[in-house]
């Protein structure tokens, strides 16, 4: 009991939001300290790892033969075992050197935040995953209800809340009441999937191949889910995949909107899955409190006004969606909400 104690009053207490393209560290006391992409080099040959997170992202496309530059996260699991692990070492090492020495005594206490959706299986491989990378006791928390409590929605209220998160590799749609998720949907679809589309629009009208940062930076640019800026126009450049030579070609919003229909229509309808399946009285307090969009998608333009026509709901973006669910990770350590 002695140890218990003393445990909880040196260790230093981390929220990860364990994100398919970013993660985010929160410590207690400090707030978020780290956001970085999930992204780590290493070698081939002996599988070293050369650089994690921003150095690495800048990366992507642009390695030798020998050192590959991967994503170790895919659909808000982990795909590779080993690399997260190394991932998550450097990203709980980094978040530790951000509080005093005094509370680096013993292995931090971590939360990490997971979609609704996983298997016990995917669950099991996050926790070993995070305890071989240094950390003390893991606890896992899901990530709509994490988004809820982070963008300040009441969830502990008997009335019912409505979040949809939308990262890398997942949307987590969910209904939320007395501190508990009424009714929920993930698909395996988010920003990845709208990078994707992107790319593949681009070979299929200009026989052009972009890399992956490219299609991110034309989504961020001129992506929308509504006609609200179809005359914006952007020069994009890549390989030609008849010539082989590189090539750049002009290209419109409103053909990116287009692109981007199924996996926006993916979307909307787990939001009309879950609205389908919410119990009555809930559905109705729903009608004002509206739906909150969270998460890196949720700032994708027209976004919120499609989804308001669709489903006749008001439709609300958050302040900083990036970081709702690392907050509400923060917010559960803070009152100690989430302590066995």
């Amino acid at each position: 009991m002695f140890i218990q104690r003393l445990s909880k009053f040196f260790s230093t207490d981390i929220g990860i939001d364990l994100g398919t393209a970013n993660c985010l560290v929160y410590v207690k006391d400090r707030g978020i300290v780290l956001n970085e992409p999930s992204v780590v080099a290493i070698k081939e040959n002996n599988h070293e790892v050369l650089a994690v997170g921003n150095d690495a992202k800048a990366m992507l496309g642009k390695v030798p033969p020998n050192i590959k530059a991967i994503r170790p996260m895919k659909d808000g699991v982990i795909a590779d075992f080993n690399v997260t692990e190394e991932m998550l070492r450097v990203f709980i090492q980094r978040a530790i050197h951000c509080v005093p020495w005094r509370q680096r005594v013993l292995n931090p206490y971590v939360l990490v935040a997971v979609p609704s959706g996983i298997t016990e299986v995917e669950n099991r491989a996050v926790k070993d995953s995070a305890k071989h990378a240094g950390a003390g006791d893991v606890m896992l928390i899901e990530e709509p209800m994490a988004a809820a409590v982070g963008v300040g929605l009441p969830v502990a209220e008997p009335a019912g809340s409505m979040i949809v998160d939308i990262g890398g590799g997942t949307t987590e749609v969910a209904v939320i009441s007395l501190s508990g998720i009424v009714g929920s949907k993930s698909v395996r679809v988010g920003g990845d999937e709208l990078n994707e589309a992107i790319s593949q629009h681009m070979k299929r009208v200009y026989n052009l191949m972009i890399g992956e940062l490219t299609a991110e930076q034309i989504k961020i640019k001129i992506g929308s889910a509504y006609p609200v800026k179809d005359d914006a126009e952007l020069e994009v450049k890549g390989l030609d995949l008849v010539s082989r030579v590189p090539k750049a070609v002009r290209i419109t919003a409103a053909e990116i909107r287009l692109a981007l229909q199924e996996p926006i229509t993916t979307i909307i309808e787990a939001v009309r899955v879950t609205l389908e399946r919410c119990p009555p009285d809930l559905a109705a307090d729903l009608i004002d409190r509206g739906v909150m969009l969270a998460g890196g998608g949720a700032l994708l333009a027209g976004l919120d006004r499609l989804l308001a026509e669709e489903t006749d709901l008001p439709v609300f973006v958050s302040e900083e969606p990036l970081q709702a669910v690392a907050r509400g990770t923060g917010i559960m350590l803070q009152n100690d909400l989430m302590r066995r």
